[in-house]
């Protein structure tokens, strides 16, 4: 056993002084491009469930606020997996196993069994958006990561710029051609701004969503904060690990605004803005971790995330112009 493994187990055993002289197996959870270490702990032979390690580090702000992350939903009613125990000091969480069923792993699945699981993965982040800003206090608030404003959509933009545009692409960003589409992107920031905020998840992609027994249950969720619910919807819709028939799309998006009760033609001129903002995000880290962060594997992802920015710029008269960006690519 590797000593890194050995010195987890003894933290574990630290925690859960029973688990001590039990046969145990650890194992490195490897998938998704976080900073943060999972291992899924096991003691075969014996009745004691098995549970997951999360080991953080300090790097990235938004890590340390799992934990509360996790209280917030789970009080609200929201599927999250239960916490057994957290060392603040080693940076480790204790974790309920929900095992490797994942949303993303039934992408082949036939659509109407496929279709039945997202329902479920909507109906459940319905909870999470039905909490609005307005209900919040500040002490609230300060446990959260900063909310969705003006400043983070322009700096979501500038990473798409930067790792994308410029670093994937080879372009320069102020070449005179892409003089409207940068006005483009100053009028979709301003104009996301100003739309009312709730929680979102912040980073709803299919490999986040847990499936047990028919239900959806989340993970990832760290990056809690207010924003819009549709750019949560449009980073599981388009979401480039997988893939979806526009018309797939579209009843999903209809599904959503009976489940919430909101007006369809307004909630997917959101979800097209937001769309587009959010894949602008999944490129630029796309981009990111290819080039400079040791991960190439993650630009196998860039084809399907360019051709679906360039189906939502064809969706709104403000988004043409950006597709001007993805020339060439």
């Amino acid at each position: 056993m590797p000593p890194e493994h050995e010195a987890l187990l003894i933290l574990t055993q630290q925690q859960f002084p029973a688990l001590t002289g039990l046969p145990s197996e650890i194992e490195a959870i490897t998938k998704g491009g976080s900073d943060r270490r999972f291992f899924r702990l096991q003691w075969p032979g014996s009745n004691n469930p098995s549970m997951v390690l999360m080991v953080y580090a300090m790097a990235r702000p938004d890590n340390p606020k799992f934990v509360p992350a996790t209280h917030r939903l789970a009080a609200h009613g929201v599927h999250v997996p239960r916490i057994y125990a957290f060392d603040e000091d080693k940076l480790c969480v204790w974790l309920e196993d929900f095992g490797g069923d994942d949303l993303h792993a039934h992408q082949h699945d036939d659509w109407p069994a496929r279709r039945a699981l997202y329902e479920a993965t909507l109906c459940e982040v319905a909870k999470i958006h039905s909490i609005e800003e307005s209900s919040l206090a500040k002490t609230d608030l300060a446990e959260l990561e900063p909310p969705f404003d003006e400043k983070l959509y322009a700096w979501e933009q500038d990473y798409f710029l930067t790792h994308f545009v410029e670093g994937h692409l080879g372009k320069r960003r102020n070449d005179p051609a892409f003089a409207a589409a940068h006005e483009c992107l100053i009028d979709l920031r301003k104009r996301l701004a100003k739309e009312p905020r709730c929680l979102v998840h912040r980073d709803f992609q299919s490999q986040n969503v847990m499936l047990r027994d028919g239900d959806a249950w989340f993970v990832d969720y760290q990056g809690l904060r207010p924003g819009l619910a549709e750019y949560d919807l449009a980073s599981l819709l388009f979401d480039p690990y997988v893939q979806f028939e526009n018309a797939q799309r579209e009843d999903l998006i209809a599904f959503y605004a009976r489940h919430r009760d909101e007006d369809l033609i307004t909630l997917r001129e959101r979800f097209h803005l937001c769309a587009a903002q959010r894949l602008m995000q999944a490129l630029g880290a796309y981009g990111n971790l290819s080039r400079n962060q040791g991960k190439p594997h993650f630009k196998q992802h860039i084809p399907a995330a360019v051709a679906n920015l360039r189906y939502v710029c064809a969706q709104h008269h403000l988004l043409e112009p950006i597709a001007q960006f993805c020339e060439g690519a």
